[in-house]
């Protein structure tokens, strides 16, 4: 299980290049083994396509790199991924990334707004901002700091990290989450693609108001609501 964990975490990592997400090395995903209790991220400043499986980097929840994967320093967002694990726990895989248009929300610190119904089959509601960090929190842990202020955003607004699987942290980047980590990918290509569209609806009709609460509900329910009929039924 381990190793095909490493394997789909790689391909996710992978995909962040192809799927024109990030550019340089400006990004990572990872995945988590619940029932090991271990997790892997893509090791920090490697090029994408120069990625194997063998080079993703295993630790456990404390954060500590075991013996089960590579020996490279992993991601730099490593604290902040497993942040997010410890606390929302029905996820099995995060992607951050710095996409251009969903960066420009988290660099203006404002929330995406739910326009249309794009955006509403994926996200339920505005995708919050987390409060940007303070200058003693980004000198005593950067990055176990970013996850804690992105946990504490969701538990101020009572979300659900599976409802809303994706946050912008201020000043900084977007992270998503999902199922695993080629769903939190998926996820991550779905916000920069609606924080695009909402960008030129603003600018089309500055005075825009979100969608009707009703259409959000159809929309998000039929996919995700216990009666969804999107897609194909398994057997």
């Amino acid at each position: 299980m381990l190793e095909a964990l490493k394997k789909d975490v790689c391909e996710a990592n992978r995909a962040l290049e192809t799927s024109g997400l990030v550019k340089l090395t400006w990004g990572n995903v990872s995945g988590v083994d619940r029932l090991q209790g271990l997790w892997c991220i893509k090791p920090s400043g490697v090029a994408y396509a120069d990625l194997k499986p063998e080079d993703m980097v295993v630790l456990d929840m404390e954060g500590r790199v075991t013996d089960h994967g590579s020996k490279l320093r992993p991601s730099s967002d490593t604290k902040t991924h497993l942040h997010l694990y410890r606390e929302f726990i029905h996820i099995g895989g995060i992607t951050h990334t710095h996409s251009p248009y969903a960066t420009m929300f988290a660099q203006a610190s404002r929330e995406l707004p739910c326009f249309g119904t794009t955006h509403a089959d994926h996200f339920y509601g505005a995708v919050p901002v987390a409060r940007a960090l303070t200058a003693e929190e980004v000198e005593d842990d950067y990055e176990h700091h970013t996850g804690v202020a992105i946990v504490e955003r969701f538990w101020e607004l009572g979300l659900d990290p599976l409802e809303m699987p994706a946050v912008l942290q201020a000043h900084h980047a977007p992270f998503t989450w999902g199922k695993n980590a080629a769903d939190s990918l998926k996820n991550s290509i779905a916000l920069e693609m609606c924080a695009q569209m909402a960008l030129g609806s603003m600018t089309l009709h500055p005075g825009l108001g979100k969608i009707p609460q009703h259409i959000l509900e159809k929309h998000h329910q039929r996919k995700h609501g216990p009666g969804a009929y999107y897609g194909q039924r398994k057997n």
